[in-house]
């Protein structure tokens, strides 16, 4: 499109240029600059955007958009006509966050219009919510994209998930991407920061939900305390049709009270009055599979529910995508299929094998999601559960104590090993871990090798034996302080079953 074109935008005005300027991509990355672009300014926690226009130049940017608000002594436009390599044009705006979403739309044929979106935010769930509505929304015979923390997919296409929710110049290209390759609905995990920093400005949701709050994502360059992380969560209900909440969820009342006035809005829980809800919840195990059974009771559909994970959880993550599912006019049929063969990267996911000994692999990294695992896990673990676990680095130190407070209390064994240590020596994290697991009693070892500790559970594993391998999940590095390494928890444990099988014959 023309320059010119995003000029009719309210609050664009050409500093310098050619109007008929060709724009064909928008950028923040300066790096990413090429002819045809127009590299978008944007202030962020760390850096200003304004300190790249030179590198965006000369890299080949057509155009550059810089905020007014800027500051004018450093980024004067005398200043910044000194740092362009070339003829390029210079538009301003009042805020350059939410005009890279506002660009984007226009540069990139308005994708937000031709999709169904559903949007997911919460602390927990997300990432099974989605994949779980993916697989009925495929069931149903409708292409869908997808984008989110293990995986983006446009077209059937996976790409590499950088960040949960991209900046919305990203997000919007990857949406004209679905758009051109077929794709009729999206279904994206919504963080907090990407709702708080206007990642997703300008999409309308046709569903939106929200599941849960924990205390995540409270730090310094994420949320001051949570009331901030709270507010961030409930933007998501600024522009949707209809809401969908987790009466099981102490933030239920202030979600719906935000939320009403601005959308529908539905529950969905185990609670008698939620209007997606499920009763007679029951175990099931087959082979190395297991899930739960429920019966369903909601506006559109009634009867009984089978889906391939385990957990009470789970059944709440799929009462929420069963919620999408309704409003988006997918048949019951559908909505069965998927959920019954639904599986998702690294969350309570299982690694098959024929020595009687459970294995599963989950992304649990903190107190109250590993809890969930475990006591999921004890429902129907015949013998013992066994958990490896370790902790981040240059994170949260209260989070080790909690979670070997949790394993302590709630495995029969615990093997402590390394996550991504990052800087961190991994020696004085384990030390933190088993400062948290002591005074609970419970048995464990301190194994800092991950490949060696999953060796080991599986070894000393008997038939009956569950083996929980927590904290990673869908991951496939480990970040050291002077390498990252591929690493993958699903595969080590399939080697390590491999040769514990064979040294067992």
């Amino acid at each position: 499109m023309l320059l010119e074109e995003l000029l009719k935008i309210e609050g664009f005005s050409l500093i310098k240029g050619d109007p008929a300027t060709v724009i064909s991509s928008v950028e923040f990355d300066s790096r990413k600059c090429a002819a045809g672009s127009i590299f978008v300014a944007i202030k962020g926690f760390t850096s200003d955007g304004h300190e790249y226009i030179k590198a965006a130049s000369m890299n080949g940017a057509s155009a550059v958009l810089i905020d007014s608000s800027r500051d004018q002594e450093r980024f004067s436009v005398e200043k910044i006509l000194e740092q362009v390599t070339h003829d390029i044009a210079i538009v301003e705006t009042s805020d350059t966050r939410t005009a890279l979403g506002t660009v984007s739309q226009a540069v990139y044929d308005h994708p937000e219009k031709k999709l169904d979106i559903a949007g997911i935010t919460g602390t927990k769930g997300k990432t099974t919510i989605t994949f779980m509505l993916r697989s009925i929304m495929e069931a149903a015979d409708v292409s869908t994209g997808l984008v989110g923390t293990v995986v983006n997919i446009a077209g059937g296409q996976k790409i590499k998930a950088e960040h949960t929710t991209p900046e919305s110049s990203d997000l919007y290209k990857m949406m004209k991407d679905m758009v051109d390759a077929g794709d009729k609905a999206l279904i994206m995990e919504v963080s907090s920061q990407g709702l708080k920093l206007d990642r997703v400005f300008g999409i309308g949701y046709k569903v939106a939900c929200f599941t849960n709050l924990y205390e995540d994502h409270i730090a310094p360059n994420e949320h001051p305390d949570m009331e901030d992380y709270f507010r961030s969560k409930l933007k998501i209900f600024d522009s949707c049709e209809t809401g969908i909440i987790n009466s099981d969820t102490p933030y239920k009342d202030a979600a719906a009270e935000y939320a009403k006035g601005k959308c529908d809005v539905l529950f969905y829980g185990t609670e008698a009055d939620a209007d997606i809800r499920a009763s007679s919840i029951e175990h099931y195990s087959e082979g190395s599979e297991s899930g739960s059974i429920f019966e369903l009771t909601s506006p559109w559909y009634k009867g009984q529910v089978k889906i391939a994970l385990p957990g009470r959880f789970n059944v709440s993550n799929a009462l929420c995508a069963i919620s999408c599912a309704g409003v988006m006019g997918v048949p019951f049929e559908a909505v069965k299929k998927g959920l019954e063969t639904a599986h998702v990267p690294g969350r309570m996911q299982p690694v098959p094998n024929d020595m009687g000994i459970s294995v599963i692999v989950d992304y649990a990294h903190n107190a109250a999601a590993l809890e969930n695992v475990l006591s999921t896990v004890r429902e129907y673990a015949l013998k013992r559960i066994i958990c490896v676990f370790g902790c981040g680095g240059n994170r949260s130190r209260t989070r080790r104590f909690e979670m070997g407070e949790v394993s302590g209390r709630m495995a029969d064994l615990t093997i402590i090993t390394s996550d991504n240590p990052r800087s961190e020596d991994p020696l004085a994290i384990i030390n933190d871990i088993v400062t948290g697991i002591d005074p609970t009693g419970g048995i464990y070892e301190t194994k800092p090798d991950r490949a060696l500790a999953i060796k080991y559970a599986i070894s000393i594993a008997e038939p009956g034996d569950v083996v929980i391998i927590a904290g990673k999940g869908h991951e496939d590095y480990q970040i050291f302080a002077d390498r990252t390494i591929h690493f993958d928890d699903v595969e080590v444990a399939r080697v390590a079953l491999d040769e514990v099988k064979e040294e067992r014959q």
